[in-house]
């Protein structure tokens, strides 16, 4: 799955570079969108990111691609590698997992 960010003025530090929490929230929301549309019937929450290095720094009107790729379901959970683009240099990757929960937060089994 890909997908894209136009880095705004709202997404920068004082000094006028992208404030990684932004950064980390769309990682976030992009992996738990690949995870929802493939099991479109699971609740999901975010347990861990593996690592978070930021390899280069990005300024205002930078256009992200996101990468998601090679889910690694497990019984309960799922890990997504995720990369982040700028043009074609790699700028951050991680493995975001998520963890499927039933109404009452509990963890429970993916579907089929």
């Amino acid at each position: 799955m890909e997908n894209y960010k136009l880095v705004l003025p709202e997404h920068l530090n004082q000094y006028g570079f992208l404030f990684g929490g932004h950064l980390l929230m769309w990682v976030d929301e992009i992996a738990w969108i690949a995870a929802t549309l493939d099991y479109p019937d699971c609740r999901f929450v975010t347990v861990g990111m593996d690592r978070v290095e930021f390899k280069r720094s990005v300024r205002e009107g930078t256009i992200l691609r996101f990468t998601v790729e090679n889910p690694r379901p497990g019984k309960t959970s799922l890990t997504w590698e995720v990369r982040v683009w700028r043009e074609d240099e790699e700028i951050f990757s991680t493995h975001v997992t998520l963890v499927c929960i039933d109404e009452s937060g509990e963890k429970t089994a993916l579907p089929n």
